[in-house]
């Protein structure tokens, strides 16, 4: 075998359409386009995703539903025995983001009642259930603004 007697396999390469040459060349007249229609046309061939024809569109048709919050992930959850991880003593976001109980896209904390607590906390500038907030106190600590 030599590089000058090297060739692609037999259907591995094809030759392009010329078209619009002629009634002799298959592909004359229209040019394999067909008769008039939006085809047919020059740079009208695209039509948009979901269009069905003129006939009303499934998104329009189908009914509108649900709703998502923009900063329903805001606020991040911190439970009583989550708390029970740190030290005892004054706990701010900054802390609970140190402890790693918290997400780096949260914005704010509220401590919500789950678990048992047996250390004193006091919670400064988080938010607290009724039940955290109660529970908190019982323990010998508070919740401040």
């Amino acid at each position: 075998m030599r590089l000058n007697t090297l060739s692609p396999a037999e259907g591995a390469r094809t030759e392009r359409k010329r078209v619009g040459r002629g009634i002799g060349s298959g592909l004359g007249k229209t040019a394999g386009r067909g008769h008039k229609g939006s085809f047919a046309r020059s740079g009208k061939g695209k039509i948009k995703a979901g269009f069905e024809g003129g006939q009303m569109p499934m998104h329009m048709r189908l009914p509108k539903i649900g709703f998502r919050s923009r900063t329903a992930g805001d606020t991040a959850e911190v439970k009583l025995y989550q708390l029970e991880l740190l030290e005892a003593g004054e706990v701010d976001f900054a802390a609970l983001r140190a402890a790693g109980l918290v997400p780096s896209t949260a914005k704010q904390a509220k401590v919500i009642a789950k678990g048992e607590l047996t250390k004193a906390f006091t919670l400064k500038g988080l938010l607290a259930t009724a039940g955290a907030k109660a529970a908190i106190e019982k323990a010998g600590g508070k919740v401040g603004e």
